[in-house]
């Protein structure tokens, strides 16, 4: 990077280019702030339409700090950047999408994660998801079946220095033994049945976040509690659509 003393030395053409470059970038920066307040406002909004479904009319102010941070922006291809704060998925290339931010800002907040929490997500995607989790969580694995957004996922992540995330390509339905039992999982794909892997690696008293349901009927958002005794407890919270969990189940 060159220091202030070598810009002022530069030609003044290149000097007009360079501070107009620099004007851009800072202009870009602050239209991507007004965007991230427009869409908690209308996470806000959404939450206050659902309340009905999801029990509460506000949703954690931690998550929704976050939520306010993270740039969605650095996970969304460069065609569709301009939209990256709209509130409503985007299509993230091999025929897979980001989640609207009302929905991750909701699984985060129903997952009931806390700073000590280790995280399982089945379904890494664009990595955003991730993100939003690694600022509250001490560590988040995260699994993507497609190599190529799992390996861009992994680069983004990286580059924006998130350094208690770990990528693995795979299938994530059969979770991650290695690293169990987990506080909570967030699944970003619909399975027909809950994975059975999943619940086995769920530590007591952790939250298992799922959508779940067919391609061509009804899918629901639900919640998976598992006691101290290992019982299972399930709450449906609204319902979703979301891209199928591939794999060999």
């Amino acid at each position: 990077m060159m220091k202030n003393d070598q810009i002022m030395k530069l030609p003044p053409l290149l000097f007009s280019l360079i501070m107009s470059l620099f004007a851009l970038h800072v202009a870009a920066d602050e239209n991507f702030s007004e965007k991230r307040r427009v869409m908690i406002e209308e996470i806000n909004d959404t939450v206050r339409l659902t309340s009905d479904y999801i029990g509460k009319t506000t949703l954690d102010e931690r998550v929704m700090a976050v939520m306010a941070k993270v740039p969605r922006h650095e996970f969304v291809p460069d065609k569709v950047k301009s939209y990256a704060y709209a509130n409503r998925p985007l299509p993230i290339g091999e025929g897979q999408t980001i989640s609207q931010p009302y929905i991750v800002a909701l699984m985060t907040d129903l997952a009931g994660i806390d700073q000590d929490s280790i995280v399982l997500e089945v379904g890494t995607g664009s990595g955003y998801q991730a993100a939003v989790l690694a600022e509250l969580v001490r560590h988040v694995y995260t699994i993507e079946i497609i190599e190529e957004l799992g390996q861009q996922a992994e680069r983004d992540l990286q580059r924006l220095g998130y350094t208690n995330v770990t990528v693995k390509i795979g299938d994530g339905y059969h979770g991650w033994a290695e690293h169990a039992p987990f506080d909570a999982i967030l699944v970003t794909a619909a399975p027909e049945e809950i994975p059975e892997p999943l619940i086995q690696q769920l530590k007591p008293g952790g939250k298992l976040v799922i959508p779940l349901g067919s391609q061509i009927g009804f899918q629901s958002l639900i919640v998976v509690e598992k006691d101290s005794a290992g019982k299972i407890r399930r709450r449906d919270v609204l319902p979703v659509g979301f891209v199928p969990l591939t794999g060999n189940h």
